[in-house]
């Protein structure tokens, strides 16, 4: 499993990925008119983005007009909209179960939770990563063909904006840390048991430990019974045994029984 400081360093560009994502989705400026206006009363800048279109006028107003009505937007935006909004949705998810997959967190399991986890987060991640610079390729390709193209006038032609360079960013943020959270694989080490269950594993321990330890005091006690039992065994068979045990003759009595005779 990756150490706590590689996976910290993975979090924060997955954390600038979703913000970026989410900047970006709002953002007008998909897509920006290439005239400028020198008249006071026609816009000087128009902008187009997924939700609504903007026009800068010279006299400093800036005015939005909201896209309310799906069904006359192209294919391409449509889509590009459900696939932004999908991409923010998924990041975010990886990025909560990333947090859970931090060893640095206490929560989220054990070692081994934690490293699928953090596989998990880094898929989620790289899904988004996939779902944000699809839509955006797919919207630059259709804004470099109108331009390129001879039938439109330059008053409808429209270069890639600003929200595109950060939905590109955005992408490579995602996957950047999609991917070294996908390389936390769970190894032999993560079958040691965690700060959850450690105080678990203690108390069994020691357990163990003291139940050994009342078996061999009350071995070491049998053995000494034991042992007492089999001294007191031999002392009363040496006590039987022995010749020194039987009553010494009176030695008076014979030089009396020999003077008489």
């Amino acid at each position: 499993m990756l150490s706590t400081a590689v996976q910290i360093l993975a979090f924060a560009p997955a954390l600038l990925g979703v913000l970026r994502a989410t900047v970006a989705t709002l953002l007008p400026n998909w897509k920006v008119s290439i005239t400028a206006w020198s008249s006071i009363m026609t816009p000087m800048s128009q902008m187009q983005g997924l939700w609504m279109d903007c026009v800068w006028h010279s006299s400093g107003v800036f005015s939005c007009t909201m896209k309310n009505s799906v069904l006359s937007l192209p294919p391409y935006l449509q889509a590009t909209r459900a696939a932004m909004v999908l991409s923010c949705m998924v990041a975010s998810f990886g990025l909560c179960l990333a947090s859970l997959g931090l060893k640095c967190t206490r929560w989220g399991g054990s070692h081994r939770a934690k490293g699928l986890t953090a596989i998990a987060a880094g898929g989620c991640l790289v899904l988004a990563s996939f779902l944000c610079l699809v839509p955006a390729s797919w919207f630059t390709n259709e804004v470099i063909t109108a331009f390129l193209s001879t039938d439109l006038p330059d008053s409808s032609k429209y270069q890639p904006g600003g929200a595109l360079c950060v939905t590109f960013l955005s992408a490579g943020f995602l996957l950047a840390g999609g991917v070294i959270f996908c390389l936390s694989c769970p190894g032999k080490r993560t079958r040691r048991p965690d700060h959850a269950d450690r105080p678990v594993a203690c108390r069994d321990a020691q357990r163990r430990r003291e139940l050994q330890a009342e078996r061999g005091e009350n071995k070491t006690r049998h053995n000494k019974s034991v042992q007492l039992q089999m001294d007191e065994v031999k002392q009363q068979q040496r006590l039987h045994s022995s010749p020194s045990t039987l009553p010494p003759k009176d030695i008076r009595d014979n030089y009396s029984l020999q003077e008489y005779v």
